[in-house]
Parts: C-alpha cells; structure tokens; sequence
C-alpha cells in the first residue's frame, strides 16, 4: 500500500496557493512533489491536493492507496460524498471519479502536526509560484523600458 499526506495551501483567502504530496511507497524512496496550483481559496487548494495526488496514483499504477490530509472538510466532503458549497463540488465529484476506479482507496484525517512534511511542501509551491509570477512581472516592465 502506498501512503500519501497531502495538504493545500494559499497565501490569502484567495491567494498564491500550493499543493504538497509526500509519499512513503511500499517499495522504494519517498518521494517529496510541490505543485503551484495558481490562485484559490485554501479549501479550494485542500481539495486539489488530494486531486494532484490520485493522478500521480494513476499515472504510477497505483491502486491501493491511503490518502492522508489534515483537512477535515475534505475528509467530511468525500466521506458523505456530498459538499454544500458549489465551489467544491467539480473538485468533490472528481476525487471520487479517481477513487472509486482505483482498486482500494482510502481518505483518512489526520492532525496537522503529523502532516507537517505535506505543508513544507505545499508553502515551498507557493514560494515557487510567487517566484515565478515576480520574474515574470520585472521581465515585462523591462521590456517597456527605453
């Protein structure tokens, strides 16, 4: 079985916002993935994250697999297998596209501070998307100038 902690992050309420993967295969090393996600609301990166990490699973072969994240709206979204915010509900309906064709898929809440591996990871995306967006903005002012 292979476990993954994920978590989602975002700088502002909506801001920069990231995903961290942090996988422990049963065979192998554990593996360390940021992804910058754009612009979205925490919850909104919450549910991406755990997205991000059913399509490594697929792209890997990966079928038995326990998910953690320290987000409980999440784990209480897909548990009940229902959100009430229309926001959630693409992110909601795709996660359990993803697990329900997997072989065995679980989604476990855990506390924050054993998930602390998945939040380096998801504030380090961040850091690479503000990166990222402030090079780009100087290298477009340098390109008005005489």
């Amino acid at each position: 079985m292979v476990r993954i902690f994920v978590d989602g992050a975002s700088a502002g309420n909506p801001g920069y916002a990231g995903a961290g993967i942090f996988v422990q295969p049963d065979e192998g090393e554990n593996e360390f993935i940021s992804i910058p996600l754009g612009t979205m609301t925490n919850h909104e990166a919450e549910f991406a994250a755990v997205l991000e990490a059913l399509k490594l699973c697929e792209t890997r072969d990966w079928n038995i697999i326990s998910i953690n994240t320290d987000s409980k709206l999440v784990d209480e979204a897909v548990e009940k297998r229902h959100t009430k915010k229309s926001m959630f509900r693409p992110y909601l309906l795709e996660i359990l596209n993803r697990m329900d064709s997997s072989e065995l898929c679980f989604l476990k809440w855990i506390p924050s501070k054993q998930n602390r591996a998945a939040d380096k990871l998801a504030k380090q995306a961040i850091q690479e998307y503000t990166k990222r967006n402030e090079m780009e903005s100087e290298g477009k002012r340098g390109n008005n100038s005489f």
